[in-house]
């Protein structure tokens, strides 16, 4: 038997996240055809935190002996995953696959330069003009003014603010904390939300399809959870980081495949500036810390 490395077992795991999480997001776009948003996001919400409930226990994370400010801490990163929801699936159900995907590219970027504006990191000038020369291909791929864009476009932009500052609180929390019980309150807010939500709509029956495609979604979206949560324990994140964008790919391979789109070229200059821009930030901030592994680090 071939025995591989811990980084490269962590990119794999990686990979496979990204491309779970993707094809959640295709099987969420289908059954647009039939469901409306709140129920669907309510029905993949109950299968979702059902499964983490399961997993929480038998990993032994389910605790509540959390601090109060973990918990207050906690509550905002599920107030800003509610919304975030919202956002991207109300985006993705109007818009190609393969385009929010793109935007969503720029949270490397975006959680780096609201580090420095609210946490206080350093940023150092190589990383900022990163940043800006990012935030120029988001506008590529977005073209405002343009016939293309669309309401769709500014939720997008919107639910990457929201995971922003689910990041940021993220960041915020103990390190005692599990992640597992994070994803699981987490979950738990975003089915409340939504079953609020689908309170004021007019349910549709489930047929076949959309049950099966919903089914789909609350599979892979825990597949993609799991996997992530093993790439960051397995491998150096600074290897491993980069290989998110695979994200991408698979948004642009189920675009054509499943929906039949595929972006035009801006849109693709665009999405090729935000990945670039963001592999170069996680190549700096790899480089720092092996620098300086301790202490402040000056970029």
């Amino acid at each position: 038997m071939v025995e591989i490395s811990d980084n490269a077992r962590g990119a794999l795991l990686m990979v496979g996240s990204m491309v779970a999480f993707t094809i959640n997001d295709a099987c969420l776009k289908a059954v647009s055809d039939e469901l409306p948003l709140f129920q669907a996001l309510f029905l993949r919400g109950i299968g979702t935190t059902l499964c983490l409930l399961l997993l929480t226990r038998g990993m032994g994370h389910l605790r509540f002996d959390i601090s109060r400010r973990d918990w207050g801490r906690m509550a905002l990163r599920t107030v800003a995953e509610a919304a975030a929801a919202w956002f991207f699936i109300t985006a993705l159900f109007k818009m190609p696959i393969a385009n929010i995907s793109a935007i969503m590219q720029a949270l490397p970027l975006t959680v780096t330069l609201a580090g420095a504006l609210f946490l206080g990191e350093a940023v150092g000038w190589k990383r900022l003009t990163a940043i800006l020369v990012g935030f120029f291909g988001v506008l590529l791929i977005v073209q405002p003014g343009s016939d293309g864009f669309s309401i769709s476009s500014v939720y997008a932009l919107a639910s990457v603010g929201c995971v922003t500052v689910r990041d940021l609180a993220a960041r915020r929390m103990s390190r005692s904390v599990p992640s597992v019980m994070v994803a699981l309150v987490a979950a738990v807010g975003v089915t409340a939300f939504a079953g609020v939500g689908s309170v004021f709509i007019e349910w549709q029956p489930l047929s076949v399809k959309a049950g099966a495609q919903l089914g789909g979604a609350m599979l892979f979206v825990i597949v993609g959870y799991v996997f992530s949560v093993g790439a960051m324990r397995v491998g150096e994140i600074g290897f491993v980081a980069p290989f998110r964008y695979a994200s991408l790919l698979a948004a642009l391979i189920l675009g054509v495949v499943i929906f039949g789109s595929w972006p035009n070229a801006v849109t693709l200059a665009g999405a090729a500036l935000v990945v670039a821009t963001g592999l170069f930030t996680l190549y700096r901030e790899r480089a720092m810390m092996r620098r300086y592994p301790t202490g402040l680090r000056i970029r």
